[in-house]
């Protein structure tokens, strides 16, 4: 079952403004550019989990027809009123993404900010390859970042953060559970939004990540379809090493025959 994000969906843009989309959008744009192959048919991009629509928006102010998918309607619902605001032609459709159904096929698909963590099983993940593989042209490009087993055990861990919002506070608490190989973290967010001086409403939202190892993934894009190119390191796109926080790939699609979506 995906989230519903609630309240957490309506200040996400603020928890999240650290991650800088536009450089972001930048960067997995220049490697989009480094993997293509000249030939492919179309410039339509998939933006997998899209969440608010802060990255579909930046690909889509570069060039690219951009459709974003998210599995929850609070999310969309934000990225919509940016899109009236902003006036480009990305369209957003709810699905999970294990289920991905689309009309056509895709040049590139994205899936950022490790959305993948949130599945609940590896199977899951196996689905989300699947499904993207038989909706891609051949030879598509297909870039996903996922946290490391790092970042849950040392980063994350057992910490709690609090963000001072405009409208509201949030307090951030991870509990993770030290078992290999997925070692999962249990976030639990609760939002203290302000009604009156001396009144506040509290709200509460919890979801679990959990942590897909390289030789699972590995294994998995080669089962799926897929060749890998390249990983790097989700946030300085320089070779990963020991301390890095997020992977990401770079991979390319066999593509699929969609005789059977």
């Amino acid at each position: 079952m995906t989230p519903a994000y609630g309240v957490f969906a309506q200040y996400y843009d603020a928890l999240t403004e650290n991650v800088g989309y536009d450089a972001r959008a930048e960067q997995l744009h220049a490697l989009i550019q480094k993997w293509q192959q000249p030939d492919m048919p179309d410039n339509i991009l998939l933006d997998l989990a899209c969440g608010t629509g802060s990255l579909s928006e930046a690909f889509a102010r570069r060039g690219w027809d951009v459709i974003g998918i998210d599995g929850s309607e609070e999310m969309l619902s934000e990225a919509l009123d940016k899109k009236y605001d902003s006036g480009l032609p990305v369209q957003y459709l709810k699905q999970d993404m294990r289920r991905l159904d689309l009309f056509g096929c895709i040049s590139v698909t994205v899936c950022a900010l490790d959305s993948l963590n949130h599945l609940p099983q590896l199977e899951d993940v196996r689905r989300v390859m699947e499904r993207i593989n038989l909706f891609s042209n051949a030879g598509a490009l297909f870039l996903f970042d996922v946290n490391t087993e790092y970042k849950h055990r040392r980063v994350l861990a057992d910490q709690c953060f609090v963000y001072e919002l405009p409208d509201a506070v949030c307090v951030w608490q991870n509990h993770l559970q030290d078992d290999a190989p997925d070692y999962p973290v249990t976030i639990r967010l609760d939002f203290f939004e302000q009604l009156t001086e001396n009144k506040y409403r509290r709200s509460t939202e919890e979801f679990t990540e959990r942590i897909w190892q390289p030789e699972q993934l590995n294994a998995m894009l080669a089962e799926t379809g897929f060749t890998l190119l390249e990983v790097l390191d989700g946030d300085t796109f320089a070779p990963p090493v020991p301390e890095t926080q997020r992977l990401l790939y770079i991979a390319r699609a066999a593509g699929g025959q969609r005789t059977d979506a």
